[in-house]
């Protein structure tokens, strides 16, 4: 199976496969009369060279989580868990850390000298993620994580099913976490996270503690998302025998509800479903294989119905993102799929090119809020390059908001929460990364800085001056960084 971040689904008994018309629109320039002004905040670091932004790091209340480098060497260096560090092989313990106008609180890890991650942050500043536990797994040879979750100024271990990992990947405003958890069951398919035995869907709450939700007949499954009705959906095995061309068994999303886990099966005649992102009406989106397993197709899930949304006329696309009022960002590709860019779809199936920063073949859309402002990477088909904002038809480059001096080339925004707060990941000039988040400010406040004419250079710097930001690539399957094919890569990436 190829590596396209950070999900994973379905017969309804009654299916129908109603697709609803794409509609291309090109992407429109309308005169903007309120062009946005930003004030942009660098999160900085807890000591060491490098923080990132490494889940959904932002909610609609402005506080920011992400992981940052503290100046404790790492015991365990060069070896690292890939699906718990987004620096890869880090000479430096890092950290969750939480942050509200600034300043950042670290939020430490599970006792020892361990790093930590997190994967989301509710709006009422539950986070979930997890934490090396100080052990290195015998059956992999990597540090061992667990899911965590934090709470009250307080980390809480949410354990294993009696295996040697786990991982915290979603939670909702009532305390509910969900993500997936190792059994003791060998299994020579579990590459969700290499652990050797079973990957076993979880939800967890503080009165009930760690529950296994079962699976679609195979032998794993993972829990991606969980909504604030308390809907889940995920990814399971739906039985034990390896597809001959992915060599591993075919894998459905699921939506769970009311103790009973249905099953969301791939309308394209692929045999890999990948659901990333549902929103608080129980509609689903992700990406689904095509019959021979090399093309993936943007997909939209809700009562029953599996629509496919259509590319730019290329053979791959992806839905990331779904807001509750059904608008979809993602991206797609063109005919010959070397180019692909961002895509809104709108709920009437409508799909407009968000389009490019000028001079960039390339762009990848990964978040959108309740007003229809999309945020993403604008690149060169290889390299985030370009942090978006696009609104109204129009694209922005957030390098227009980086006051002159400041080192940052914004080169990839992660969210955008409802009050218009954009974060994301930013590279200096020597390399490192640095989280960031632009804060909507009017034009003659401190530091507030407004929009570039079409086409000019932000004043930082010339365009070429700077670094580029970490590969642009599809997202991998089972969204975030938790898929069935193994490889490890951040949300972002």
């Amino acid at each position: 199976m190829n590596s396209r971040f950070l999900l994973l689904l379905s017969t309804i008994a009654l299916f129908t496969a109603l697709a609803l018309p794409v509609q291309l629109v090109a992407q429109e320039r309308r005169p903007n009369h309120h062009q946005p002004h930003y004030k942009l905040v660098d999160l900085g670091t807890l000591g060491g060279p490098q923080s990132a932004g490494f889940g959904i790091m932002l909610n609609n209340r402005g506080t920011v989580s992400g992981c940052a480098d503290t100046s404790t060497p790492d015991p365990n260096y060069p070896n690292f868990n890939p699906f718990l560090s987004p620096f890869g092989a880090d000479p430096f313990i890092f950290h969750t850390f939480s942050s509200q106008g600034g300043a950042l609180t670290d939020l430490r890890a599970l006792p020892g000298v361990n790093s930590s991650c997190v994967s989301f942050i509710t709006d009422e500043g539950l986070i979930a993620g997890a934490s090396e536990n100080g052990l290195i797994d015998p059956l992999t040879g990597l540090p061992e994580v667990e899911g965590v979750a934090w709470s009250g100024g307080k980390i809480i271990d949410l354990k294993t099913f009696g295996g040697n990992g786990s991982f915290a990947i979603w939670a909702n405003n009532h305390g509910q976490v969900v993500g997936a958890a190792a059994n003791t069951i060998p299994d020579p398919y579990s590459v969700f996270f290499g652990w050797g035995t079973q990957s076993r869907a979880f939800v967890w709450s503080e009165s009930e503690g760690l529950r296994d939700l079962g699976t679609l007949g195979g032998p794993d499954a993972l829990a991606t998302m969980i909504n604030d009705r308390g809907q889940i959906f995920g990814a399971s095995y739906t039985s034990d025998i390896p597809n001959p061309i992915t060599q591993i068994p075919p894998y459905d999303a699921f939506f769970y509800e009311k103790g009973k886990m249905r099953d969301i099966p791939n309308a394209f005649g692929g045999t890999q479903t990948n659901p990333f992102f549902a929103n608080n009406r129980g509609q689903l989106v992700g990406d689904a294989s095509l019959p021979g397993e090399q093309f993936f197709h943007p997909f939209l899930w809700g009562k029953g119905v599996f629509t496919d949304l259509g590319t730019f006329g290329g053979d791959n696309g992806e839905a990331d993102w779904i807001n509750d009022h059904g608008e979809v960002a993602g991206s797609a590709d063109f005919p010959g799929d070397q180019i692909h860019h961002g895509a809104f779809w709108a709920r009437n199936g409508a799909m407009t090119d968000v389009g490019t920063v000028d001079g960039d073949p390339c762009s990848r859309a990964f978040s959108l809020n309740k007003k229809d402002q999309v945020v993403g990477s604008s690149t060169d088909c290889s390299t985030y390059l370009h942090a978006f904002l696009w609104q109204n038809g129009q694209i922005t480059d957030l390098n227009t908001f980086v006051p002159p001096g400041s080192g940052l080339q914004l080169t990839v925004a992660l969210d955008i929460n409802d009050g218009g707060e954009i974060s994301g990941n930013a590279t200096l000039a020597n390399g490192d990364q640095h989280a960031f988040l632009l804060i909507p400010c009017e034009g003659d406040d401190d530091g507030c800085r407004g929009v570039s004419p079409t086409g000019a250079t932000p004043a930082h710097a010339a365009l070429g001056d700077r670094p580029g930001g970490t590969l642009d690539r599809p997202r991998p399957r089972w969204g975030q960084r938790h898929q069935l094919s193994g490889s490890a890569t951040g949300r972002a990436n």
